[in-house]
């Protein structure tokens, strides 16, 4: 099973966070907000994901790559 997930937005809410990394990014226990949720997901059995991306998006797929 395939999961979208929505990681666009500026994350003016948070902008002491967000200056240098897009809200996805942020990290909690050392692990980005992405990162928890794609954990949660495969936790149930989707491990086939669709991130549909905006500001500063190459920070996501290069931490995803690697």
């Amino acid at each position: 099973m395939k999961a979208v997930i929505l990681a666009g937005g500026f994350g003016t809410r948070l902008s002491e966070a967000t200056n240098l990394i897009p809200k996805p990014m942020v990290e909690i226990g050392g692990k980005p907000i992405l990162w928890h949720i794609m954990k949660t997901y495969s936790h149930y059995g989707i491990n086939d994901f669709v991130i549909c991306c905006g500001y500063k998006q190459y920070i996501i797929k290069e931490y995803f790559a690697n």
